[in-house]
Order: structure tokens, then C-alpha cells, then sequence
């Protein structure tokens, strides 16, 4: 079932209101995520030469990626655009952003190739139709930066990963086949790509046994010799995080 607009609305509204102790659990756990999104979003930017003095985030969230790039003297002008009034609230007290606004999921009102830089991180895979968001932030934007765990492996169909996966919002199953045709089927081209099997502090955050800080060692040792090892194979097995730097065909 594809859910109304509303009904996404109100799913992260929710998602965006726990109460203190859940509020700050999950503002250090997207604090530890934005880290790692922005070593990729650096280090495609690099890759590609691109050198933005304006970035818009869509789905920004409480504004985690944004403070990052900003401590790192990154992006130039930094916005977001979110769809609830939570998460725009939770952006906007962070200073080091110019703007945060409200959007409908959709349509963004920025005339196009008004930003330089368009960021989607962790966003495609929680929309009905991926490919219409990617094409109206490339509207926007001239170059447009998306990251998207691939959960179309061996791993993931476990009952328990597919609850979770249903739980943090996830409507799309992705693997990196299908992460690419999304961006082929709005007109762009991946000007390069990475992907990250994630850091020891990521697979250790919610562990709090002694067995369970082992466990977490041991699972992102394996995972990342695997990766070391065979990309297509982790991709396989268990799911990894995938990044990939579109340009417009005149680019």
C-alpha cells in the first residue's frame, strides 16, 4: 500500500516528538550518522570537482547533515527543506543553517538551477516515487548527491530486519541496480559512486552488554573484510550504504 501524503506527514511527526530521553538517544545516533554522510558527501564532491557555495538538504531532518558540512567549512550556504513542523523546528535552532523551511514532499519552490548542491540522504527509500523527488531536486540543483542503504540482500530479509525497516519508515527495498535506474530514469548520469560497509562506532552505538559491544566488534570486522575483499559480494549478503554524485547530461 502507498501511503497518502498525509499519512507520511503524520509518521514523522511523530518520529520527530519522542519525549527526552528517546529525543536524545536518537539526536547522538543522528549526529554519528551525519559524520559519516559527510565524509561521502565530501569525498564525491572531490571526486567529481564539484565545489558548491550553495547546498540544499531535502529531508533534512533535525538538521544533523547540515551542521556537519558546516563544521567542516563545507557547502557554502546551507538550507533544508523538511515535511513536518517537528523536524523543521528541531533545524532551525541550529545556527550554522541559513534557512530551514516546509515543504510538501514534492514541489520546492527554489527556481531551477538556483542551488548548487542538492543532497538526499536517507530520503528515497521513505518516498512513494523516489524518481519524482530526484528529478524535481535536479529541477533545483545542479548537481544533486544521493545515499540510500541497499537492503535488497540476504541479510535483510529476515523477519526482524523487515519490521525494523517498516518501523524507521522504509518503503523502498533498494540494491545498487535499482538505486542507479532511479537516477537513469530522471535524465542524470552518476559522475562517481562509493559505497560503505559503516564504522565500528555505528555498529556499536545501541550495544550495551559487554556481549553485545563483542558482537557488534565482530560483526563490523567481517563485514568490513568482506567489503575489503568483494564489494558486489557484501552488497549480497548484508546491507551497505550506497552514494552516488548525479550530474545533468550537459554537465
Amino acid at each position: 500500500m502507498v501511503p497518502e501524503p498525509a499519512e507520511l506527514v503524520s509518521f514523522y511527526e511523530d518520529a520527530y516528538s519522542k519525549g527526552p530521553a528517546q529525543a536524545a538517544l536518537y539526536s547522538d545516533w543522528r549526529a554519528l550518522g551525519a559524520a559519516g554522510k559527510a565524509d561521502h558527501v565530501i569525498a564525491l564532491c572531490r571526486r567529481a570537482g564539484v565545489v558548491p557555495r550553495s547546498t540544499l538538504e531535502v529531508g533534512c531532518g533535525d538538521g544533523a547533515l547540515l551542521s556537519e558540512l558546516h563544521r567542516r567549512g563545507f557547502g557554502g550556504r546551507l538550507s533544508g527543506v523538511e515535511i513536518t513542523d517537528a523536524a523543521v523546528g528541531l533545524a532551525r535552532v541550529r545556527r550554522e543553517i541559513d534557512s530551514v523551511e516546509r515543504y510538501d514532499g514534492l514541489h520546492l519552490a527554489q527556481p531551477d538551477r538556483s542551488e548548487d548542491l542538492g543532497l538526499l540522504s536517507h530520503v528515497l527509500e521513505h518516498v512513494p516515487d523516489p524518481a519524482a523527488l530526484l528529478a524535481e531536486v535536479a529541477r533545483v540543483c545542479r548537481a544533486v548527491i544521493v545515499e540510500v542503504p541497499l537492503e535488497a540482500n540476504w541479510s535483510a530479509r529476515r523477519a526482524g530486519k523487515r519490521e525494523h525497516a517498516a518501523e524507521v519508515g522504509h518503503l523502498q527495498r533498494l540494491d545498487r541496480r535499482a538505486a542507479r535506474s532511479i537516477v537513469s530514469r530522471t535524465g542524470l548520469s552518476i559522475a562517481c559512486e562509493l559505497d560503505d560497509p559503516l564504522p565500528l562506532e555505528v555498529h556499536r552505538f545501541f550495544a550495551v552488554t559487554g556481549p553485545e559491544r563483542a558482537a557488534a566488534r565482530a560483526k563490523w570486522a567481517i563485514r568490513g573484510a568482506v567489503h575489503h575483499a568483494s564489494p558486489p559480494l557484501a552488497r549480497r549478503l548484508f546491507t551497505v550504504h550506497y552514494a552516488c554524485l548525479c550530474l545533468p547530461p550537459a554537465a
